[in-house]
Formats: C-alpha cells, sequence, structure tokens
C-alpha cells in the first residue's frame, strides 16, 4: 500500500508516474530506509520541510547502489504527484536551492515541453553552489546553472533517463516559444547608450575648439601655414622616395622573375636531354641484344653443324672397321683351311706380334679418349664432351 501510486494521479506519457523510474532504481529506492522511515505518510504540504532539509543531491551510490534522499522524495512526488502550481512555488523559492532543484528535476519528469523551457531556462541565474555524491559515494562542487544545463541538455541525470523533448529552436518555429532573451540584454543596451553618449561628446568638443580656434591671431595663421607647407614637403618627399624604392622593388621582382624563367628554362632542357639519353640508351640496349641474339644462334647453328659432322664421321669410320673386320676373319678362315708350312706360320707368328702392337695402340687410343675411365658418371661425361669435340676429363 505505501508503494501504489496515489489512484487521483494521472498517467505520465501514457504510463505510470512512477514508471518514470526504472524498476532496478525503484526497488532499490523501496527498499531504502529513508523510504521506509521518512517518505512514509508524506503530502505535498508535508513533503517541503523534508525538502528543506535536504544538503546534497545525487542518484545512487556506493557498492550496492544504494539512494540518495534527493531521490527518494523525488519518488514519493511521482508517487503523490502534487499540484502544477505547487511545483512551481519549489521552482520559484530562493531561500533553499536544493527544494529549487527538487521541484525543477519533478518538472523535467513529468512537464510539457513548453513548461520545461518556460520555468527551467531562468534558473540559468542562478549561480549558488551545491554538493552532489557520486557513485563512489564522495562529494563533488557544482551550481544551479550545470544542473539545469544538464536536464535541459542531457540524456541522463541522477541515474535517471530524462524523456525526450523538443529542440527549443523547433518550439520557436512552431510559435509555441518565443526567443529566448538574455538578462544580459539590459546591461548591454546600457553599454551602448553610453558608448553613443561619448561619441556625440567627444564630436561637441571638436566643434568648439574648432571654432575657438576660427578666430585665432595672424601669428599663429602663419605659424600654421608654415607647419603645413613643411608637412605637405615632407610628404611630397615621403612619396618620391616611396616611389624610388617601389621601382626599385619592381627591377628587383622583373629581375627574380627572369632568373626563374632561365632556371625553369634550364630544368626543362635538362629534363629533355635526359629522356633523349634515355631513349638512345634503351635503342642501344635493344641493338645489343639482338646482336647477342643473333651470335648465339650462329654458334648454336655451327655447333649442331660440328655434332653432326662428327656423329656421321664416327658413323663411316665404325663401318669401315667392322668391314676390315668381317674380310679379316674370312681371309683367316680360308688360310685355316689349308696347310701352312713352318715359314708361314712363323710369318703368322710375326704377323701376329705385328698385330699386338696394333691392339695395343687402339686400346691406347680409346684410353686417350676417356670413355673407358673406371667411374661411369666421368666415362658419360667424356663420351659428351667427345660428341662435342671437346678435351676428356683425366
Amino acid at each position: 500500500m505505501a508503494n501504489r501510486t496515489d489512484p487521483a494521479a494521472k498517467s505520465i506519457r501514457g504510463t505510470n508516474p512512477q514508471n518514470l523510474v526504472e524498476k532496478i532504481l525503484r526497488s532499490k529506492i523501496y527498499q531504502n530506509t529513508y523510504w521506509k522511515e521518512q517518505c512514509f505518510g508524506l503530502t505535498a504540504e508535508t513533503l517541503v520541510d523534508k525538502a528543506m532539509e535536504l544538503d546534497h543531491l545525487g542518484g545512487t551510490h556506493g557498492g550496492n547502489r544504494k539512494p540518495t534522499p534527493f531521490m527518494c522524495l523525488v519518488m514519493k512526488m511521482l508517487q503523490i504527484q502534487p499540484e502544477k502550481e505547487i511545483v512551481i512555488e519549489f521552482i520559484k523559492n530562493d531561500d533553499y536551492k536544493y527544494v529549487r532543484i527538487l521541484g525543477a528535476f519533478y518538472l523535467r519528469l513529468t512537464g510539457t515541453d513548453v513548461d520545461v523551457y518556460r520555468y527551467l531556462e531562468p534558473l540559468y541565474n542562478d549561480y549558488r553552489k551545491l554538493r552532489q555524491k557520486l557513485p563512489e559515494g564522495k562529494f563533488s562542487l557544482t551550481h544551479v546553472d550545470e544542473v539545469i544545463d544538464e536536464l535541459l541538455t542531457k540524456d541522463y541525470s541522477c541515474d535517471i533517463a530524462l524523456p525526450r523533448i523538443k529542440k527549443r529552436w523547433t518550439l520557436e518555429t512552431l510559435g509555441s516559444l518565443e526567443p529566448r532573451r538574455s538578462v544580459l540584454e539590459d546591461d548591454f543596451e546600457e553599454e551602448e547608450e553610453k558608448e553613443e553618449n561619448d561619441q556625440l561628446d567627444g564630436l561637441e568638443d571638436e566643434a568648439h575648439e574648432k571654432d575657438y580656434y576660427r578666430g585665432r591671431s595672424p601669428a599663429r595663421e602663419r605659424d600654421r601655414d608654415r607647419r603645413r607647407d613643411r608637412d605637405r614637403y615632407r610628404e611630397r618627399d615621403y612619396d618620391r622616395d616611396y616611389d624610388r624604392d617601389y621601382d626599385r622593388e619592381r627591377g628587383r621582382g622583373r629581375d627574380r622573375d627572369r632568373d626563374r624563367d632561365r632556371d625553369r628554362d634550364r630544368d626543362r632542357d635538362r629534363d629533355r636531354d635526359r629522356d633523349r639519353y634515355r631513349l638512345r640508351d634503351e635503342k642501344d640496349y635493344g641493338r645489343d641484344r639482338e646482336r647477342d641474339r643473333e651470335w648465339e644462334g650462329r654458334e648454336r647453328e655451327r655447333r649442331d653443324r660440328d655434332r653432326g659432322r662428327r656423329r656421321s664421321h664416327s658413323r663411316s669410320r665404325s663401318r669401315s672397321r667392322d668391314r676390315k673386320d668381317r674380310e679379316g676373319g674370312e681371309h683367316r678362315k680360308r688360310h685355316a683351311r689349308s696347310s701352312t708350312s713352318p715359314r708361314r706360320r712363323d710369318g703368322a707368328e710375326e704377323n701376329g706380334t705385328r698385330e699386338e702392337p696394333k691392339k695395343k695402340k687402339e686400346r691406347k687410343e680409346k684410353k686417350e679418349d676417356g670413355t673407358d675411365h673406371p667411374d661411369p658418371e666421368i666415362a658419360e661425361a667424356n663420351r659428351l664432351r667427345a660428341s662435342l669435340g671437346l678435351k676428356p676429363l683425366k
């Protein structure tokens, strides 16, 4: 029963007024000791006494996020829903600043956009100090105008999500609000009037001086003419010196422009020569490459031709050797059938002794060729080098 909203209370923004506070914070307020002991049975009249006892403002603090008495009283105002005139009296109270902040906070939660701007903007001129309890449990110093600016410009204040309101310029465009007028405009107008009066007084003093000097003596007139002539000559000399300096600077500027143009032409010629040399080098490099390719092609053809000639020569030599061996074998068979005399036998032995050096010579030639090397890799390499016409590996 103690936490229910007043049955006569109207819904705010389509919901129960107490629902403007989040459920977690609402439950913490209901469980707080200050709510149970000090806020039970309060009415709109007795709520003022509790508001006058406030000494700080804030939302929740500490590790378990305990609500402050200020937040408990805001919750009580949402529960009982006091009249609009009472809330306005809270805001207009100049003696108790926390009562004023309590009324402003409640009006920001429940009031219309026009009422919020109309009743809270005049509080920008209140610069009194306030104590604010931080979430860490410490106190910080703030001011009334800072709290009002937070209510009008921020989305959160004292751990409560503030309802959205329209921008002031939108309401001015719709004609709901008049353009804001600063309190300092009167002071500005007074300062402007004072400056205008000072200027008028200065002009009057100059007019009096002119009238006074209008009836001066002839000696003063001569001095004035002499001074005017001296000033004229001085101005003429100054103009002549200025013209001379101007012509000198102009000549220097012309020389600088000429040097700049010369440097630009030199850079352009250098770039052109560099491009020409680069193109020439590229052409020479391409010509050298073509010449190298042609020489490599000729060398390759010459090697192929020599290799083919060596192959044909070795093939013909092997054929002739085979023919000789075949003819020699037939001759030996033919003479083996007939009997041989001792002289012929001796001759055969002599022929045998003659053939043996030939075989040794052939074996020696094979060894010089290097193809019968004991290492098969070297023998294979020697065969390849022999086909290319190169010396064998030792």
